[in-house]
């Protein structure tokens, strides 16, 4: 999970032993690491798998936000982990297991600019995994700023605040015995509009005002990577549709679609690389928040949206010890469709580095902080596991 700052769904839309370790538990007059409940059997390091997995305990994930489009911020998080009843541990990096298990979370945060959001939210797993549930709920009031895309008209920035609530509902059947499920969802949002100047609400049509929409959805998942939170193999590849329609509750009828791919490689015992593209569009009589827009580190929320937009993303992960890594990674994208055609957009790129701790083995979750600079801005974020939703 990564703790960036949210727009609407944003929100909701949430291990190997070193080799002397190993010669160490091996070695017949060895000293052992004394069990704890934070140290690692295998290492003696501090890990919260024991904690989080045998205990019901928590993780307190601190939210800090920097993002241009909000301001600076926090909050707090807490998430809480459960082992799935009769769940076994799934293959991870170089033949170590891992466990997927369901997760709870709540949290809440508020930036300078006077934005802020609460919500409660869980990723669960049913039937040896034949089964998934994503979903959750949030109150979110955010004050951010909408620049007409394209380069046809002159630039203008639009100060305005969403209100409201938002609701996605997501479940999972696995087809087979293969990693590919199919999965319905409902994604309910009943917002308020204001802006800061009244007579701003005239650079809109009342379609693009819509304050309510409902929408059903579909979408084909294939999932082989081998953990969800810090992958290190495998890929993650999904497409999605959604149609809001006034029969089931929203003001305007539009449709969304999304295709991502993620995908990671070892390279030799100690980089990993991955990759990601994402591409996301919409049709029909959208609201003007909800078109899609450049989803990368070091870019504002919203701050290029159009109804057409891609992403293509790398990152190098280098394990320097079993515990400690550090990461590089750089990113473009481009908005098109209502204002300006593909060849006419502009790429904008954001870069920057970070470091993860490798906090629960046996989750394969990794925490640290990444550094951004994008075109305007630079910033940092907390992550928990993978930046990648």
């Amino acid at each position: 999970m990564s703790i960036r700052a949210p727009l609407l769904i944003a929100f909701l839309a949430l291990l190997p032993a070193t080799a002397a370790a190993q010669e160490q538990a091996q070695a017949p007059n060895a000293e052992t690491p004394k069990a704890s409940v934070f140290r690692d059997p295998e290492d003696g390091r501090f890990d919260m798998s024991h904690w989080l997995l045998d205990h019901r305990g928590f993780l307190p994930v601190p939210i800090i936000i920097t993002d241009p489009a909000l301001g600076n911020g926090g909050g707090l998080a807490l998430a809480f982990f459960q082992r799935p009843h009769g769940a076994a541990a799934a293959p991870g990096a170089e033949g170590a297991t891992v466990t997927r298990p369901n997760l709870y979370g709540a949290g809440g945060a508020r930036t300078s600019n006077g934005s802020e959001f609460y919500g409660v939210g869980a990723s669960l797993h049913f039937d040896e995994d034949r089964w998934r549930y994503r979903g959750g709920v949030a109150k979110a009031s955010l004050n951010l700023a909408y620049h007409t895309p394209g380069r046809r008209l002159p630039p203008l920035e639009i100060d305005y605040n969403v209100d409201g609530i938002v609701s996605f509902q997501q479940g999972f059947r696995r087809l087979g015995a293969r990693d590919l499920y199919v999965g319905l969802a409902w994604i309910y949002m009943d917002m308020d509009i204001g802006f800061d100047v009244a007579s701003d609400r005239f650079n809109f049509t009342p379609r693009e005002l819509g304050t309510k929409s409902s929408g059903l959805g579909l979408s084909l998942e294939y999932d082989s990577r081998d953990n969800t939170f810090s992958p290190s193999r495998g890929w993650l590849g999904m497409i999605e549709g959604n149609a809001y329609l006034p029969g089931i509750g929203s003001d305007n009828a539009f449709q969304s679609y999304r295709g991502h791919a993620y995908g990671y490689w070892p390279l030799g015992k100690s980089f990993v690389l991955g990759g990601r593209v994402d591409a996301r569009w919409a049709n029909g009589d959208i609201p003007f928040y909800r078109l899609p827009y450049i989803d990368l580190r070091g870019i504002g929320s919203a701050r290029y949206q159009d109804t057409r937009a891609a992403v293509l993303e790398t990152e190098l992960r280098w394990n320097m010890t079993s515990r400690w890594a550090l990461v590089g990674f750089v990113g473009a994208g481009r908005t098109w469709g209502r204002h300006n055609s593909f060849s006419e957009g502009s790429d904008e790129v954001a870069k920057g580095a970070g470091f993860r701790y490798l906090i629960a083995r046996k989750l394969g979750m990794h925490v640290g902080v990444d550094y951004a600079w994008g075109p305007e801005d630079e910033t940092f974020y907390i992550q928990v596991g993978s930046p990648w939703r």
